[in-house]
């Protein structure tokens, strides 16, 4: 049986925390490594309570603000951890030996590299980091398929998929279909999507996510990206994944087969669902959420995306049909798009506008080693943050503080 003792990448995060939660409720799992950002006070807190190995975070700064929060936690040196930082760091945790299984929870590229290596030591990895497999599908699947490493989804959207797909041979899947909540600007009109807040775009009204995500949701870049994520998951190219609109969240995905038979994963709105499954998977065993109440489901709703209004997941099936290093391009202009509207540098339609104009100009290359997406992520982010600088508009000024 696979190991159930873990480490975390991004355990201060809402994955992160949401997986110790799993870990309190299932009482056999170790934590054997935890890596966090800035958060050094919470991460002294969860020192403080699972005991781990390692620890990881930042930088030598946050470093010295863990050791004083694990001082102020009332833990001994001698009972430290041992703390590492940087992206060195991330890879000590992500490859500690004593964890079967790494939960890859940090937000865009900086997980890309030590999730990679957690592969190729063939750890099983609860993939919770979508921009990992966006940035370099091809090569995550080869790593896999040579060490024998497996990758489960943690996303609501795929691990749903990989449910409805137990059983299920690929060569009768005729389409994949992925469900969207629509965000908060579903019943929005283009102009009022355009006036947007940072306040309005991170008021989703179905998940608890981080500021990223929870922005990617409202452009659907979202689900742009898991369009991408689900072609390397689950090897069916661009043509046959599909998506939805549903805005009760209630189907998490679902899967059509030749026949016509359609199988949908439904349940409670909890992450922790889906990362039990993929820490304790193939068992599934009892968790302590609320069983789905179909009877309060008043109806399901499914709409086709509005592409005019929701750009970015077009620009996410075009750069899955250039290929090659084309979504690590796009994820690295996402990145730094969100980032400029969350800082109030440009309105929200804007980071549609600057991906657009990135995929469209970018001439891919193959993105089968280390080097070529490293290369490209890097070069994308200096032409986007040049896009930012050139492309800000009016829209902007209502989102500084």
């Amino acid at each position: 049986m696979q190991s159930r003792n873990i480490s975390i990448l991004g355990s201060t995060g809402s994955i992160g925390r949401n997986t110790l939660k799993v870990v309190r409720h299932l009482g056999n799992v170790r934590v054997e490594a935890l890596a966090a950002g800035n958060n050094a006070e919470l991460l002294a807190e969860q020192i403080a309570e699972f005991k781990p190995r390692l620890a990881a975070c930042a930088d030598e700064e946050c470093v010295e603000r863990l050791m004083t929060a694990l001082d102020n936690q009332g833990i001994s040196k001698a009972s430290y951890p041992a703390i590492v930082h940087g992206e060195k760091g991330l890879i000590e945790a992500a490859t500690i030996k004593e964890a079967g299984t790494l939960v890859s929870a940090t937000v865009g590229a900086v997980g890309f590299v030590p999730t990679l290596r957690a592969i190729e030591s063939g750890k099983r990895i609860a993939l919770a980091n979508k921009e990992t497999l966006v940035m370099a599908g091809e090569l995550m699947t080869s790593a896999a398929d040579i060490s024998g490493a497996e990758i489960l989804p943690v996303d609501s959207e795929h691990n749903a998929i990989h449910q409805c797909l137990r059983g299920e041979k690929m060569g009768e899947v005729r389409r994949i279909i992925l469900t969207a909540s629509g965000g908060p600007f579903r019943t929005k009109t283009k102009a009022q999507i355009e006036m947007a807040t940072r306040e309005e775009a991170l008021d989703h009204p179905t998940w608890d996510m981080g500021d990223k995500i929870s922005i990617d949701s409202a452009t659907l870049m979202n689900k742009g990206l898991e369009v991408i994520e689900a072609r390397w998951l689950f090897g069916v190219n661009g043509e046959s994944i599909e998506v939805v609109v549903h805005p009760q969240s209630v189907v998490h995905s679902m899967v059509e087969l030749n026949d016509g038979s359609v199988i949908a994963q439904m349940g409670v709105t909890d992450m922790k669902h889906a990362i039990q499954y993929a820490i304790t998977y193939p068992a599934r065993l009892p968790n302590p959420l609320p069983p789905l109440d179909l009877a309060s489901v008043s109806k399901l709703e499914f709409e086709e995306p509005d592409l005019d209004r929701f750009p970015n997941l077009a620009i996410a099936y075009k750069a899955l049909e250039k290929g090659g290093t084309a979504p690590a391009v796009l994820n690295a202009s996402n990145e730094i798009a969100v980032g400029a509207f969350l800082d109030g540098k440009i309105g929200l339609s804007d980071i549609a506008d600057i991906n657009a104009k990135m995929v469209a100009e970018h001439h891919p290359t193959e993105a089968n080693s280390l080097e070529s997406i490293l290369s490209a992520d890097v070069a994308a982010r200096r032409s986007a943050e040049a896009f930012v600088r050139r492309g800000a508009t009016s829209a902007a000024a209502i989102n500084k503080v």
